[in-house]
């Protein structure tokens, strides 16, 4: 790392709850000369789990401090995830997906002409239906489906640790995400959402409005939280329903907007116009 270059350092610690964590993983930053940003702590049940960011101004062995941070984490039985973000580097981006391609080809297509400053990394497949599109463009294909969610998330945990992935995009990834996997990247997954949320939550959110008789119905970009589908909207839009137009003809358009909402939501995130605050998204 050159000099005067900063660096971000996140720091993820989960375990069983004890003494002396905090303390010696904040020890290791300042002996470093790093600067704590923001730290939040959670405990839940006797688990404890700390989300810590620090950045480092001088020349930094980042091999050498993940391992410390590794052998601190073995020495308290705890995980321990470390990711890095460099300034003026794009914004390192893993895809979800399970069968539609719709989202996935939009996120694509919107880097490729520039408007999504991002590079995706990795795609990420509940089965190998989109493995071509990966391929097409020579990214990075893995599958994970493990039926055992515990064992299926940390496949993926150790691939985005793997690609030093700083944001993840759920391009109509029909798994839920436990809160334990959600937990270790606040506000960095973003989700669509066939539905103008709050209303019509769940997977068949079309067929919902649709037989409510709904006149609008649209899709909504969201951070994903540990409730489902109640996480800080984003981006939203919308279409009018035609008299007498049939469901599939809604899907079909809804489809196309949903790779608009999540790929404006992506854009605004990579290009940091996106703050959180007490649940709501605030655009820069």
């Amino acid at each position: 790392m050159t000099e005067g270059k900063r660096v971000l350092v996140e720091l993820t610690v989960v375990g069983k709850d004890q003494k002396g964590v905090v303390a010696r993983f904040t020890s290791a930053i300042f002996k470093r000369d790093g600067n704590i940003e923001s730290i939040s702590q959670n405990v839940s049940r006797g688990l404890f789990g700390m989300h810590l960011e620090a950045s480092f101004t001088r020349d930094l062995d980042q091999t050498s401090l993940r391992k410390e941070f590794q052998l601190l984490g073995r020495s308290f039985a705890m995980d321990v995830g470390v990711h890095y973000q460099e300034q003026k580097r794009n914004l390192n981006l893993a895809i979800m997906v399970t069968k539609e391609p719709q989202c996935l080809e939009g996120i694509l297509d919107a880097v490729k002409e520039g408007r999504l400053r991002a590079s995706v990394v990795l795609i990420v497949g509940s089965d190998r239906t989109l493995q071509g599109v990966a391929e097409k463009h020579e990214i990075p294909f893995h599958v994970a489906n493990n039926i055992d969610q515990a064992k299926r998330e940390a496949r993926i945990l150790g691939l985005l640790q793997r690609y030093n992935v700083d944001a993840i995009a759920l391009a109509r990834y029909m798994r839920i995400l436990s809160p334990n996997f959600v937990w270790r990247y606040p506000n960095k997954i973003i989700n669509i959402h066939p539905s103008l949320l709050p209303a019509f939550a769940g997977a068949s959110a079309y067929e919902q409005a649709y037989e409510r008789g709904a006149k609008i119905i649209g899709c909504t970009s969201h951070f994903v939280t540990m409730d489902l589908d109640e996480g800080p909207i984003i981006w939203q839009e919308a279409l009018q329903v035609e008299p007498n137009e049939e469901l599939s003809s809604v899907k079909k358009r809804g489809q196309t907007l949903e790779a608009k909402a999540l790929v404006k939501a992506l854009e605004l995130f990579a290009e940091r116009k996106l703050e959180v605050r007490w649940g709501r998204v605030f655009i820069k």
